[in-house]
């Protein structure tokens, strides 16, 4: 072998292994699936609710029973106890986290707007819930400009609810990452709310075989793809589920509670005439699909400006609405 042709090999060699290395480092998610188990850090105890590898290393997402955060957990920096769905509904039924789901199942003989739908009644103000379904439509930013300029000055970052879609994920980078940028510059502080992959609508259907209670559908998938998606761009999704239409079943209920999610619906639909009330968690599209509700929103904005000033009509964070009611 000549001095040329040795170079020639280490070169190539070298590309090959560089290639590997850099596939490997940009490994995306695997495995990802719903697991239960305890973890401890301190005296904060969580409990686990996914389980994923990247990058040849294995990860959980965790959950605290208290306050509803959900944190992200290497395996090499934590020790797990499996546990059982069932026995943990048993045990800890008194945590805010428990009691809410358990809070979902017991209204879900409803059909649409199952869950829970109102926040901590003495807020004076509101919880936002914007829902970014599937839409060939921009995102309508208008409504995050608005309401930075209206509250950051007295609410910074500004706590608001997105229910986003894989689908949405998928056709508006842009988007998402003038989102990020917003969360990074501490002008918004999100709440990533699960609101499936895909959102099945069929104009045609009725409810009762619409969205997601339609015949075949995946929930599985629905609600772990979402979830991966947003961990692929660098998001932590929360513990919150919005079904699509605000449509479900008491079946569909227990499965999404299943996972460990808490089903939110809402009290104030704008675009369906509802007015928003102290204590609503109110829901607007943000997707260019509605534009009614963003209309009623700004109204409302400019009607509560003087209340917003005074600090007398506020947003709140979801979790911490949800965490309040069921806190005892």
């Amino acid at each position: 072998m000549t001095f040329k042709t040795t170079i020639s090999t280490i070169l190539t060699l070298a590309v090959i292994l560089f290639s590997a290395r850099s596939i490997s480092q940009n490994e995306g998610i695997s495995n990802y699936k719903k697991y239960f188990a305890f973890t401890q850090t301190g005296t904060q105890k969580f409990l686990i609710i996914r389980q994923y590898q990247k990058a040849g290393k294995q990860f959980y997402i965790g959950v605290d029973f208290s306050d509803l955060s959900t944190r992200i957990f290497a395996s090499d920096d934590i020790k797990t106890v499996p546990a059982n769905w069932e026995k943990i509904q048993t045990d800890y039924k008194d945590t805010p986290y428990i009691q809410a789901i358990n809070f979902t199942r017991q209204q879900s003989l409803n059909l649409q707007d199952s869950g829970i739908s109102n926040g901590y009644p003495e807020e004076k103000g509101i919880t936002l819930t914007i829902d970014l379904c599937p839409s060939g439509k921009p995102l309508d930013r208008i409504i995050f400009t608005s309401l930075i300029n209206e509250f950051g000055k007295i609410e910074k970052p500004v706590p608001l609810a997105l229910s986003i879609t894989g689908k949405f994920m998928l056709s508006h980078p842009d988007d998402m990452q003038w989102l990020k940028n917003r969360e990074a510059s501490n002008d918004i502080r999100i709440t990533w709310i699960n609101h499936t992959y895909n959102h099945f609508y069929n104009p045609k259907l009725p409810l009762a075989e619409n969205f997601l209670l339609k015949p075949g559908t995946d929930i599985n998938f629905e609600i772990l793809e979402t979830e991966k998606a947003l961990l692929e761009r660098g998001l932590l999704f929360s513990v919150f589920f919005r079904f699509p239409g605000l449509v479900s079943d008491q079946s569909l209920i227990e499965k999404v509670t299943g996972y460990g999610l808490i089903p939110i619906g809402s009290d104030a639909w704008l675009a369906k005439g509802q007015t928003a009330h102290d204590g609503n968690i109110v829901l607007i599209h943000g997707n260019g699909n509605e534009p009614l509700g963003v209309k009623d929103f700004l109204k409302l904005l400019q009607d509560e400006k003087s209340a917003v000033t005074n600090k007398e009509w506020l947003l709140y964070d979801l979790r911490e609405s949800v965490e309040d009611e069921f806190e005892k």
